[in-house]
């Protein structure tokens, strides 16, 4: 389930007479020098070329006319819980992917039936949320995550079991979630652009640049998706950027963003019941390279702290690195919660624990 222009959505549906006009949700533009960046666009919106991650500048001169709006991510987590627990109305098995999407177990005989409760749930999320979502279905999270995708805006689209390969053959390698610009590049080193032409071949010939990856993504060319129960394919993270409006090169300047950004991006998760296993920290350079250093937990993690705490240490590492090389200012700071898992009851720590109180003289 993958909610259609979800933050662009939310700010519709509480100021109707915007509906289908051109929308931007993001810092407006000024006249001021501005590295600010387009979360959402409307679809009327992206119809003239804007979207996502667009320099605010761009979008602008795209699309003059557009109502922008600033952000407002309180109101964005709050809509999402509630669509998780309509979600949980169909299923016991309901796990976010980010904010905007999610997997959703279900019980179905057939495609049609699984169809049905599909639809059931898209005109729950129209009729009581005011959200417009586009869902895939298949037996694999994956085949499912890739047609939602080709669902997109508003539609169902069902990949039975038999139809994987027939399916997923003519896609580009990017469809498939996990494949980045790198992996692009490497499959096209080996003549490698769809994934139908991945079904040919073996995974010893990718497994140098690859890894196990190499397995996964053959597996799924030729119709035979490989999952674990326990770990669900598809993306299961969440992240928090700042973009400076000139290059910051100074570290307590970065590591204090990096700290509130964390810190943020921990109170976030805790208020929707999440865990996390996995920090990763991302510095963007004046120059646009980006470098990224992340680091996997002992064990599942919750709340600001732990997120915070490991998120500076990443960042200290990074900008140390950095001053003894090249010593690049800053365009971008990212900081990424990773292996995302529903919490079910709280962890205890050593504040939970206090000394009862005696009575005086005791």
């Amino acid at each position: 389930m993958d909610l259609d222009a979800y933050y662009v959505a939310c700010e519709v549906r509480d100021r109707p007479e915007l509906k289908g006009r051109t929308v931007i949700v993001g810092p407006p533009p000024s006249d001021r020098p501005s590295r600010g960046v387009v979360l959402s666009a409307s679809y009327e919106a992206r119809a003239f070329g804007v979207k996502s991650a667009q320099p605010v500048r761009t979008a602008a001169r795209l699309c003059p006319d557009a109502v922008w709006i600033p952000p407002e991510f309180a109101k964005y987590e709050r809509i999402a819980g509630e669509v998780r627990a309509l979600l949980r109305r169909h299923s016991d098995h309901v796990i976010p992917y980010s904010i905007d999407e999610a997997v959703v177990g279900v019980e179905a005989g057939s495609p049609e039936k699984a169809r049905e409760r599909a639809a059931a749930i898209q005109r729950e999320l129209r009729d009581e949320l005011g959200l417009s979502a586009s869902i895939g279905v298949a037996n694999s999270r994956v085949v499912a995550k890739i047609a939602s995708d080709r669902a997109k805006p508003g539609g169902i689209l069902v990949v039975p079991r038999g139809e994987i390969a027939s399916f997923v053959a003519p896609l580009a390698v990017r469809a498939i979630p996990g494949v980045g610009p790198r992996t692009e590049e490497i499959l096209a080193r080996h003549g490698v652009r769809t994934i139908g032409e991945l079904a040919g071949r073996e995974p010893h010939e990718f497994l140098r640049d690859l890894g196990g990856f190499a397995r996964d993504l053959i597996a799924l060319a030729r119709g035979e998706p490989r999952e674990s129960p326990e770990e669900p394919a598809g993306p299961r993270s969440r992240s928090v950027d700042r973009t400076f409006d000139r290059d910051e090169d100074d570290g307590e300047v970065l590591l204090a963003t990096v700290r509130s950004l964390a810190n943020d991006l921990g109170a976030a998760l805790d208020r929707e019941g999440l865990r996390y296993r996995s920090v990763g920290v991302a510095f963007r350079w004046a120059d646009f390279d980006r470098t990224e250093r992340r680091r996997s937990l002992v064990g599942a993690r919750e709340g600001p702290v732990p997120l915070t705490e490991e998120a500076v240490r990443l960042a200290q590492g990074l900008w140390a690195a950095e001053r003894a090389g090249r010593g690049r200012g800053v365009r971008t700071v990212s900081v990424r919660a990773e292996r995302l898992a529903e919490r079910t009851q709280r962890q205890a720590s050593l504040d939970d624990y206090r000394p009862p109180r005696t009575e005086s003289g005791s």
